[in-house]
C-alpha cells in the first residue's frame, strides 16, 4: 500500500487521504476540489481547525489574529510569503479570533497574532508576535 497522508480540507472540513508522493503536485479535495496544498494562508472556521489540528498528517500552521490588531495585519503579507516558501511541507491557516473567540479560549491565546503548529494531532510549537517570513520559515522547518 502506498504512503498515505490525511489532510481534511480547509474549505470544507471533508477529510481526505494523499499518497506522501503527490504532496507537492497540488492535490486537491475529493468533496470540493478545493486545493489541499495551496500555498497560500486558508481562512478557516473553528470546526474546520478542530478538525485539521486533530487529524491532519502534514503540519498545519494556524495564526490566530484579529482585523482590529495592527500587528496582525503587517503580519498578514509575511504569513503570506511563508505560505508559499513552505509549500508542500505544512500548509498554513488563518483563524479570526474576534469572530471565533472560542478557538482564543480553546488554544489559549493571551495576545495576537500568535502561531500555532499542529502536527499529528497535537500542538507541537507556539510563537507570539509579528516575525518576518523568513523567521517563521525556519521556525517551522527546526519544529518540523
Amino acid at each position: 500500500m502506498a504512503d498515505t497522508r490525511i489532510l481534511t480540507c480547509l474549505s470544507c472540513g471533508q477529510g481526505n487521504r494523499v499518497p506522501a508522493d503527490r504532496l507537492e503536485q497540488g492535490p486537491k479535495c475529493g468533496t470540493c476540489g478545493s486545493a489541499l496544498m495551496p500555498g497560500k494562508p486558508v481562512e478557516v472556521d473553528l470546526a474546520t481547525l478542530t478538525k485539521a489540528a486533530r487529524a491532519d498528517q502534514i503540519p498545519l500552521l494556524v495564526d490566530f489574529w484579529a482585523p482590529w490588531c495592527g500587528p496582525c495585519r503587517m503580519m498578514a503579507p509575511e504569513f503570506e510569503k511563508a505560505a508559499s516558501l513552505l509549500k508542500g511541507q505544512a500548509r498554513l491557516a488563518k483563524i479570526d479570533t474576534e469572530r471565533s473567540p472560542e478557538a482564543s479560549t480553546r488554544w489559549n491565546i493571551r495576545g495576537i497574532p500568535a502561531f500555532i503548529l499542529f502536527k499529528d494531532g497535537r500542538e507541537t510549537a507556539r510563537l507570539a508576535g509579528a516575525r518576518p517570513a523568513a523567521e517563521l520559515v525556519g521556525w517551522v522547518r527546526e519544529q518540523i
